[in-house]
């Protein structure tokens, strides 16, 4: 027997997503999830992924005809780029200063290619000058990088200089922009990106499930032209581009729910205006950095290369990094995350993403966080850190904390 009062309607605890991800989701977006679901071939389905791919081009910065959600998390739409564009024998340029980085080649790996690594340290850029020398000792096919680090907190700057380099080489580009598309500046038409992948969960403040690709025509055109089909049949784009292109054939079955909220949550970008979301992320995200440094506490990523969307600040000494977030998350409903790879028990991941990108979640954080950690014996300013925080957002800033 079930014992059914224990499956009673389903009642999540209201929390605040600070963490790496997902982020805080817009009743908007809530909403238009809770719609009628429609056929994935119904005609008014079919004007809805038109939406959906102009929105797309809009956020990504380009023109590319395609522009998809594909359906799954943002590691579908990374293994999407990787299945589809690299053939067994390929060699595949992987500078790497992340855990993302690595994941990337074990994608490369896992569809036949060889992957290059380029190592950077985890909390700095890469090396532009060590992808050059790698560029000319290897001569790779395709050259992949994440943009914004999301375990380290690593914003790769200069990237129109790199995408440069590796076109010079001959190879083309591919951009994990999981942690940066909605939040931090992205040009993928400006910067030459072949291209580009994403999620939903984090600086568009979606569900995870329809995730966000573009390709420019030298991608497609290789992936039309490869020697034999891909491994994947569900990811397989040659396939694909008979649903989200002119003859929107039947392929799968779309998660039409996703697709909704996805809609809704590229509306908001578009209704904000892209240039201003960026700014709206840097201005609230520079409150937070400003409010843990002047509170005591040590951003792992130097101010030059910082990452907006995603704070890593370094746990203090004797202080049990797992504890304090457990902690939060218990007492004050606050979730953070801690580190992964080489940064797993050193930082904390703090992320300040789309809706979640508001001043009463900084300030909110902020408190609980100063407190937590005060109450393990740890030495922190709180009052200062929430005061130099204030200042950071005025006018903005109601003086509520949610």
């Amino acid at each position: 027997m079930i014992d059914a009062p224990r499956y009673a309607e389903l009642a999540p605890p209201d929390r605040i997503l600070m963490g790496p991800g997902p982020s805080d989701v817009h009743p908007r977006v809530l909403r238009a999830m809770s719609t009628p679901l429609i056929g994935h071939l119904d005609p008014a389905f079919l004007e809805i992924m038109d939406q959906v791919q102009a929105l797309l081009r809009y956020t990504f910065r380009t023109g590319n005809q395609w522009t998809i959600p594909v359906s799954g998390t943002g590691s579908a739409a990374m293994e999407a780029a990787f299945t589809n564009l690299v053939e067994p024998g390929d060699t595949v340029l992987v500078p790497s200063n992340g855990y993302f980085g690595l994941r990337m080649a074990e994608m490369v790996r896992r569809a036949g290619g060889d992957p290059v690594p380029v190592a950077a340290p985890w909390g700095r850029p890469l090396d532009l000058e060590d992808v050059r020398a790698a560029l000319a000792e290897h001569g790779p096919d395709v050259v992949a990088f994440v943009h914004a680090e999301t375990s380290t907190g690593v914003l790769q700057p200069r990237v129109p200089e790199l995408v440069a380099m590796a076109h010079d080489a001959g190879a083309l580009v591919v951009a994990d922009t999981v942690t940066s598309l909605g939040g931090v500046e992205l040009e993928v038409d400006g910067w030459g990106l072949d291209v580009a992948y994403s999620g939903g969960q984090k600086c568009l403040s979606c569900p995870p499930g329809a995730s966000p690709l573009t390709l420019g025509d030298a991608a497609m055109a290789r992936i039309r032209e490869r020697a034999e089909p891909m491994r994947s049949w569900y990811l397989d784009l040659s396939l694909l581009e008979h649903y989200w292109g002119d003859e929107r054939s039947y392929h799968h079955t779309a998660p039409i729910t996703n697709v909704y909220a996805l809609r809704e949550a590229l509306r908001l970008v578009a209704e904000e205006g892209i240039e201003a979301r960026w700014a709206r992320h840097l201005r609230v995200a520079g409150a937070l950095r400003a409010g843990l440094e002047t509170m005591g506490l040590s951003p792992h990523a130097d101010m030059a290369f910082w990452l907006p969307s995603l704070t890593t600040v370094r746990i203090p000494e004797g202080i049990d990094g797992k504890r304090v977030a457990r902690r939060l998350l218990v007492e004050h409903g606050i979730e953070i995350a801690g580190g992964l790879g080489d940064l797993a028990g050193v930082v904390w991941r703090i992320g300040c993403m789309g809706h979640s990108a508001r001043p009463a979640n900084v300030m909110a954080l902020l408190a609980a966080l100063g407190g937590v950690i005060a109450s393990e014996g740890g030495t922190v300013d709180q009052p200062a850190g929430l005061a130099a925080a204030a200042e950071r957002l005025t006018p903005h800033w109601s003086g509520r904390v949610r």
